[in-house]
């Protein structure tokens, strides 16, 4: 239990990261965008190698379908209902066109929509120690590459929409700690599940990733990034082979 505590902070801590590189660092827009591309390729290969492969390995094809398709759409209709309330733009370091601040703007909602996007990472690194077998490092190191970008491009959107420093480290230490307490639950709760249960539970978390980097990271990624975006993800991907096989 501890242990998953630990990690899930290890994981969520890279959000405050990268809020403090965007308060305290000029970091270029495009870099932004090169490492979230490459964060996108790796949460992908993550989900996978690591969500999506074992569930129909450990649990059969049709609760991994059922998972699958039920955290891509759960995610969705959450993603909808959060970006309507103001927080579609959690991930963008520049609200609005032409860098203008955009209309319906919430700091609450891009706190909500965060931790929508942490809780079914985080709930996995918890449940990847239930084997005995240590942590999920490419769980991990997956999630923290793909939190710095998040916590820059979000920093960055808060300032420009007036929030003061310290109000943006108290959200981004509240994300932190529901990461931290989201891996714990995970462990706890997974821990006596049979194989179909956790079949569908990692494939949820599986499905809800993936839709979450497809709408919100990679969109992102290349506004900065430009073209080279596609090769920064295919190499975050090739990222997520090699410690797959590690």
């Amino acid at each position: 239990m501890l242990s998953a505590v630990l990690w899930g902070a290890v994981s969520g801590s890279a959000v405050l990261i990268g809020a403090l590189m965007a308060l305290f660092l000029p970091i270029r827009k495009k870099l932004i965008g090169f490492i979230m591309a490459f964060g996108t390729g790796v949460l992908i290969g993550a989900a996978a190698y690591e969500l999506l492969d074992d569930s129909a390995n450990d649990g059969g094809l049709f609760p991994t379908i059922i998972g699958f398709t039920a955290g891509a759409l759960v995610f969705t209709l959450f993603d909808w209902y959060i970006s309507r309330k103001g927080g579609s733009g959690r991930k963008r370091s520049v609200r609005g066109a032409g860098g203008s601040k955009g209309k319906g703007s919430s700091g609450l909602a891009i706190f909500a929509g965060t931790v929508l996007d942490a809780i079914p990472e985080s709930i996995m690194i918890g449940a990847s120690l239930i084997s005995g077998q240590g942590v999920s490092l490419l769980l991990v190191i997956a999630i923290f590459i793909s939190n710095i970008p998040e916590g820059l491009s979000s920093t960055a959107g808060l300032k420009q929409d007036g929030y003061s420093k310290t109000k943006v480290m108290l959200l981004w230490l509240s994300v932190l700690v529901i990461s931290t307490l989201a891996s714990g639950a995970g462990y706890s709760f997974m821990d006596h599940a049979n194989g179909s249960t956790t079949a569908i539970i990692a494939s949820f978390a599986g499905g809800g990733i993936i839709s979450m980097v497809s709408s919100s990271m990679m969109p992102e990624a290349y506004e900065e990034g430009g073209p080279l975006t596609g090769f920064m993800a295919a190499l975050g991907m090739l990222c997520s082979l090699i410690l797959d096989h590690l």
